[in-house]
């Protein structure tokens, strides 16, 4: 048992005596600690803001003891043979150097005299102990031994009872049956998230029990729910593996995890990324991991959902040597998948391609790519201002967040550049009045755009329990649809089978709403038209917006009336593009 837990009135004096805290942060402490019954090491950490080295440095200091740093230690194998595992993680002590008769271990507890002398019988040697962060000791048990942790059957939902063991890091390292228990669960978890064509996990700290949730077609689904006890452990196991700071839960964190998992084909693998951010909430840390499949960026545009009338004027649009093409719509909708798509028609070798991108979430191969370093001052105006120094033909600016790097957006494409990037509105014409709000001269907004396209992802109904259904009035009603209107139509919906979960979903498809600036909506961006006014005229010249777009996908039997109605705004009715 920890100090804090142990003795809470000895650990409070000691960090007060080495001033880390004072009498009000001390007051508030006691306070939090009666209410929550969280630990007050984290407690001081919070009301403080001072790191687990100050903490380590206090402790030290008053027992009159060493500290040691276990991050990057390599503990030999001679050692880790000379205590049992069940002890060690027991005690929560290791052996980390021995030089002659005298044996250095680390551990966290200055009070744990029990262990230490047990160890000097087991051993016969000189023991000396050396204090340790609770996190540093945490990381190399997690290393060497998995956490200590057994993985009872309760532990684990029964989408995890079974899993390939052919599951290799990028470097092919094997991570199979003979690893630690909690880094075979983390494993499952991902493994498992990936077989279920997730592409994001969850994970959540509520007071008395951690939830890992997997986001599939877009919608969140709870899937287990491991023991409290082991959320430390999974944490710190995900934290290593993203290459993450396993003692800083103040402040949020990102990392990248690579990959290579089974195709299920053979022996095949391929390559997955997941990006990892951290947030601190009331009961520990908030985790969530994009998974990132390199395999979706080389989609053409059919598959992305574009149909064939679509693509043909897309194609136009991306085929113009310079000008701006957005895509907009709410984080989550495809975007950048479809700009990659683009980037992969346009990546011949005659042509440089060049994006900044916050974070790169694909990396593909010829095309320069860079990384936006808000902590070192590389932001997306500065990246962009010295990616049009390296000579690019097409520039992929990841998002317009501000004024300045929208002027330089549209400087580079009225100098001869062809700029993809993406601004978060709900419609197409929305963005243009989203560029005049950030200060853009209408002007320049009506020379550079080429093309707006706003866009969202909708589940495609599963192939397994697809069954014909018949929209009831208040849905034709949503629709602006009469019973004439669709006769002769037949509309499907999935039932629900094991193939899709019960959900009656499988996959997703993109609908759009494509505008192009010709001259006539040109003059209305000089006139300082609104989006309503812009929305009109280009529904009059033949743009389709969202909800006819995904009407479409509907009559084709890809999805249900139920997904565009969720995924589009209800005033967007066929009603009201008739009216137009």
């Amino acid at each position: 048992m920890a100090i804090e837990d142990d003795q809470p009135d000895l650990f409070l004096t000691i960090v007060s005596n080495y001033n880390l805290i004072d009498e009000d942060q001390l007051v508030q402490v006691k306070r939090e600690n009666s209410v929550t019954g969280e630990s007050l090491r984290l407690l001081v950490q919070r009301a403080t803001e001072c790191h687990d080295f100050d903490i380590l440095n206090a402790m030290a200091y008053h027992f009159g003891m060493e500290t040691v740093g276990l991050q990057d230690v390599e503990i030999p194998s001679e050692l880790l043979e000379l205590l049992e595992y069940s002890f060690v993680n027991k005690n929560r002590t290791i052996p980390v150097w021995k030089e002659g008769r005298a044996l250095k271990v680390a551990l966290d507890d200055p009070l744990n005299f029990r262990a230490i002398d047990e160890i000097r019988a087991l051993t016969a040697l000189d023991v000396e102990p050396l204090l340790a962060t609770p996190a540093d000791l945490t990381l190399v048990l997690e290393k060497y031994y998995g956490g200590g942790m057994d993985l009872d059957s309760d532990m684990m939902d029964d989408t995890l009872s079974s899993i390939s063991d052919d599951f290799d890091d990028e470097e092919g390292e094997d991570m199979g049956a003979e690893d630690a228990p909690i880094i075979k669960l983390v494993n499952q978890i991902i493994y498992t998230a990936i077989k279920e064509r997730a592409s994001d996990i969850h994970i959540e700290c509520r007071e008395r029990r951690m939830v890992i949730r997997y986001r599939i077609d877009g919608v969140c689904h709870d899937k287990i729910t491991p023991p409290k006890r082991l959320q430390g452990a999974i944490i710190s196991r995900l934290k290593i593996m993203a290459s993450c700071d396993i003692s800083e839960r103040r402040i949020p964190q990102d990392g990248r995890i690579k990959m290579k998992v089974p195709t299920g084909v053979g022996k095949q693998t391929k390559p997955i990324d997941l990006r990892y951010s951290t947030l601190p909430s009331l009961y520990g840390e908030s985790m969530v991991m994009r998974i990132l499949d390199k395999s979706g960026v080389s989609l053409g545009l059919e598959q992305v959902g574009f149909l064939p009338e679509t693509i043909v004027a897309f194609e136009k649009l991306i085929a113009d040597p310079n000008g701006v093409i957005l895509v907009t719509g709410p984080t989550g909708s495809g975007k950048t998948t479809t700009l990659y798509s683009a980037l992969n028609q346009l990546n011949t070798p005659d042509r440089k391609l060049i994006t900044v991108e916050d974070p790169v979430e694909y990396q593909l191969d010829g095309i320069n790519q860079v990384q936006i370093r808000a902590d070192i001052g590389l932001d997306f105006s500065l990246g962009l201002r010295a990616l049009l120094r390296q000579s690019p033909d097409v520039i992929l600016v990841g998002e317009i967040r501000d004024l300045e790097t929208a002027e330089i957006a549209i400087r580079a494409a009225l100098t001869g550049h062809l700029v993809f990037s993406t601004l978060h509105t709900n419609d197409a014409p929305g963005a243009v009045t989203r560029l005049c709000d950030m200060g853009i001269n209408p002007f320049l907004v009506a020379s550079a755009v080429n093309a707006i396209m706003a866009q969202r992802l909708v589940r495609r109904i599963c192939g397994n329990c697809k069954e014909e259904m018949t929209p009831d009035p208040v849905t034709l009603e949503d629709f602006s649809l009469t019973e004439e209107d669709i006769k002769g139509e037949t509309f499907y919906q999935g039932a629900g089978c094991s193939d899709c979960n019960d959900t009656g979903y499988t996959g997703r498809t993109t609908i759009f709403e494509l505008m192009k600036i010709d001259e006539e909506i040109k003059e209305l961006i000089l006139m300082n038209a609104s989006a309503g006014e812009l929305r009109k005229v280009a529904r009059r010249k033949g743009m389709e917006i969202l909800r006819e777009y995904g009407y479409k996908k509907v009559k084709m039997g890809l999805t249900t009336f139920l997904e565009i109605q969720r995924v589009t705004p209800s005033e967007s009715s066929l009603k009201a593009v008739k009216s137009d």
